[in-house]
């Protein structure tokens, strides 16, 4: 996870969302699963924010594709617990949804807009994600903490995203422009770990440079 820096609300908030879920909940301080369902107009901004961050869940660091992803908005305080905070935008997250239903409404997970940047770091050539070298022992705890919630390390689908990106950056199919779009998270790590260039010969399925042929003599 990389620190992100919460957008704006869009014009549209306070009418869509906001009037509507208080009204709402003026009626009902307690809704239930099915109530929630009923009144979800959170979702009426789904696109905004898509559009606001780019596509990119908030916890997994990578791109959502429209067509085959499931982008849903996370209450990062769980609207269960803390109803009020329901039609909050500042209270929202882009979240793909495989993150979001491991996250549900537990509140061990670090919150994206307000970590230190340099909190989560990735092992080259594992690609595990791991708390950074020298965290107090109790950030290092609420690291572990929250790659364990949403299973970040897990071999299906987080560690198969960044293997997907690292690989196609090395064997060349992508840019390094295109890999901080998509996988910011990724591109950070090997900014910092000067691994930009030398990742293609640290991975075990980088491609060695090809042999040029000697020249003929004339």
């Amino acid at each position: 996870m990389i620190r992100v820096a919460p957008q704006p609300q869009p014009a549209h908030f306070v009418a869509d969302v906001e009037t509507p879920g208080k009204r709402f909940l003026a009626k009902v301080s307690r809704p239930s699963a099915k109530e929630w369902r009923a009144h979800a107009y959170w979702t009426k901004v789904i696109p905004d924010m898509y559009a606001a961050y780019g596509g990119i869940c908030h916890f997994s660091c990578h791109w959502i594709p429209r067509d085959t992803g499931s982008i849903t908005i996370e209450h990062f305080k769980p609207k269960s617990k803390f109803p009020k905070l329901a039609y909050e935008w500042a209270n929202f997250r882009l979240m793909c949804g495989t993150l979001n239903g491991r996250k549900k409404d537990f509140e061990d997970v670090l919150d994206p807009f307000a970590i230190d940047d340099d909190m989560f770091t990735i092992h080259f050539p594992s690609l595990l994600v791991k708390p950074t070298a020298g965290l107090t022992p109790a950030a290092a705890q609420k690291v572990r903490a929250t790659i364990d919630r949403l299973r970040l390390n897990d071999d299906g689908t987080c560690l198969h995203g960044r293997e997907h990106y690292v690989r196609a950056y090395c064997e060349s199919d992508i840019s390094f422009e295109f890999l901080k779009r998509k996988a910011p998270f990724v591109a950070r790590e090997l900014e910092k770990q000067d691994l930009v260039t030398r990742i293609k010969t640290v991975m075990p399925y980088a491609v060695p440079p090809k042999p040029q042929k000697p020249r003929g003599r004339r």
